[in-house]
């Protein structure tokens, strides 16, 4: 009995909770609220997540943001940065989360996030590819962005004179990541445009059957993309092992700046699954 009268209690504080708030002021309260960390792209950083963190963690998620190396407001010089120096961030960030996470990658960040679990399979229930590249084992970004025919991104690319970091020029930066933009999404970007650590893009990443291979897979294709090919994405998706559904947005490479709420709907719906 007094078990029951507790469940009652509680039900009726939800409702009322609920009930003095508008609209607009809803905060979903999940059975279990999972913890996301996502994992930005290159030329870009923790700024790229702002609004799906705020939507994720207005529905009662949890939510961590991964600054890579030589991005954002980290210091580290470009020559010393590497794939696996970008997944030893990831795993030392999983590290102290209590329970397993959902690891979100953006782009490059595909093969941070494959690296990611092959090193830490258990701490990892699902991965999820947003236009992220998704290696086979001993496969690079350079290996793979050069089967993409409808990339804008590797003509754009200015290598520094040591070829140690690459650039782009601003005028391209929109056309490439948000083409679909506000003019104030558009600025955003190129206000926090750094140079690129070139190191990674030749990096060969290791993932196994055992360890990559077992963790559940999600992939949100971007069909107007400039940087990451829809062509490419789809024959990445069906080469690797583990995609259990795949979504697709009618928007350019950055869907969580452009369409953030489609973004969070799908992550809250992957959540679930």
């Amino acid at each position: 009995m007094k078990l029951s009268l507790i469940q009652a209690a509680t039900y009726v504080l939800t409702l009322f909770l609920l009930s003095s708030c508008s609209d607009d002021d809803v905060v979903e309260i999940p059975v279990s609220p999972k913890t996301f960390v996502l994992v930005h792209g290159s030329f870009q950083g923790p700024f790229a997540w702002q609004y799906v963190k705020d939507q994720l963690i207005k529905k009662g998620q949890k939510v961590v943001v991964v600054e890579l190396p030589a991005h954002g407001e980290d210091k580290t010089a470009p020559a010393t940065v590497s794939i696996d120096v970008y997944r030893d961030k990831v795993i030392s960030v999983i590290n102290p989360l209590e329970g397993k996470v959902i690891l979100v990658g953006h782009s490059l960040a595909g093969l941070v996030i494959s690296a990611t679990a092959e090193k830490v399979p258990d701490k990892i229930e699902k991965l999820v590819y947003i236009a992220g590249f998704v290696p086979a084992n001993g496969q690079s970004l350079l290996d793979l962005s050069s089967t993409d025919s409808t990339s804008l991104l590797g003509h754009a690319l200015i290598p520094s004179a040591d070829q140690l970091t690459l650039d782009i020029a601003a005028a391209n930066v929109a056309p490439i990541f948000a083409q679909d933009g506000s003019a104030d999404i558009k600025k955003l970007l190129m206000d926090n445009k750094r140079v690129e650590p070139a190191i990674p893009f030749i990096n060969k990443v290791a993932v196994s059957a055992a360890n990559f291979g077992k963790v559940a897979k999600y992939y949100i294709h971007t069909a107007k993309d400039m940087a990451v090919g829809p062509a490419l994405q789809k024959r990445m998706v069906a080469a690797a092992p583990g995609f259990k559904k795949t979504y697709t947005l009618d928007t350019s490479h950055s869907p969580f700046l452009t369409q953030p709420q489609a973004v969070t709907d799908i992550l809250m719906e992957v959540s679930k699954l």
